[in-house]
């Protein structure tokens, strides 16, 4: 399969907008869980009305949120599919550019110094662009995110050694779900890397904030870290917007590398309840919207 980049362009374009109109599936169910578990009445009121302002944006066909955040794209290229990555890249930045100025979208994107603003939610190393291979025939996959910043705001990264022990690096999570508190838009997706470099490690941290709700992290160490977690967070009485409750999480998720022998990092990357991405695949058959 040839990849043809005028297609890669208009689905980077398709896959923003509809990123920041469309809750997936699996952030709705897990509204659903916490409405059915809040015992707070504030917490339960909060929920509600973040479930009718999802109602009401995708009846009106409105964004989530007005955060349109820097945009992320994730590519997964299977086998025997032809591409020139260099031209893939440049379609999506086109896709992306598009998408702010056609649609048009508020660009959240500024230079880091002089803060300007371009209006393309692009600049330099955005929107970032993540590549990987995979098995699958003839496919290619593209997400895309729209990270807002409230939540991005919530990155930490602390460089534990080994002696610290599994609890330290619990201890780390936890204390930077209280610190962060409300002001990352509670219920979240706490994301988690453990091991690895520091870099690898804050990505995994994303990509675990990122991981569709319902899924578990691959590692069987990892995957307990998960669920203890995820328990130790919702009775923090956090709750929905910092406001009291046991829903302060959808979920914690934790991704995990291998590391040196005399260091252990951790990171956290926290995702907001507007949790946004689009998913499409190539195939010869046609695109696919999941």
């Amino acid at each position: 399969m040839q990849l043809d980049v005028k297609e890669v362009e208009e689905l980077a374009k398709t896959l923003y907008i509809r990123a920041l109109k469309l809750l997936p599936p699996d952030i709705k169910r897990g509204f659903e869980r916490l409405v059915a578990t809040e015992t707070d009445a504030t917490g339960r009121s909060v929920l509600d009305t973040m479930v009718k302002n999802v109602a009401v944006a995708e009846r009106t066909n409105n964004l989530l949120c007005q955060d349109t955040g820097i945009p992320i794209y994730n590519v997964v290229i299977g086998r025997n599919v032809a591409f020139d990555g260099t031209a893939m890249k440049e379609a999506i930045r086109r896709g992306c550019e598009r998408a702010t100025r056609e649609h048009p979208l508020r660009s959240s994107v500024v230079h880091p110094i002089t803060r300007k603003n371009e209006q393309t939610s692009c600049g330099i190393g955005v929107p970032l662009i993540n590549v990987d291979f995979d098995t699958r025939e003839e496919t290619v996959a593209i997400e895309m995110i729209p990270k807002g910043s409230g939540s991005e705001n919530g990155s930490f990264l602390q460089m534990l050694i080994p002696a610290d022990g599994v609890k330290a690096v619990k201890r780390y999570v936890i204390d930077r779900v209280i610190e962060c508190g409300g002001r990352v838009c509670p219920p979240t997706i706490v994301g988690v890397g453990i091991g690895g470099t520091s870099d690898l490690c804050m990505h995994n941290a994303k990509v675990a904030a990122t991981r569709p709700l319902g899924t578990t992290c691959s590692d069987p160490e990892g995957a307990k870290i998960e669920a203890e977690l995820s328990e130790a967070v919702n009775a923090l009485g956090i709750g929905p917007q910092g406001l009291g409750g046991c829903s302060t999480s959808f979920r914690v998720h934790v991704e995990v590398a291998a590391t040196h022998i005399t260091m252990n990092p951790v990171a956290v990357n926290i995702q907001c309840h507007s949790a946004r991405r689009a998913l499409a695949t190539i195939t010869p058959g046609g695109i696919d919207f999941q």
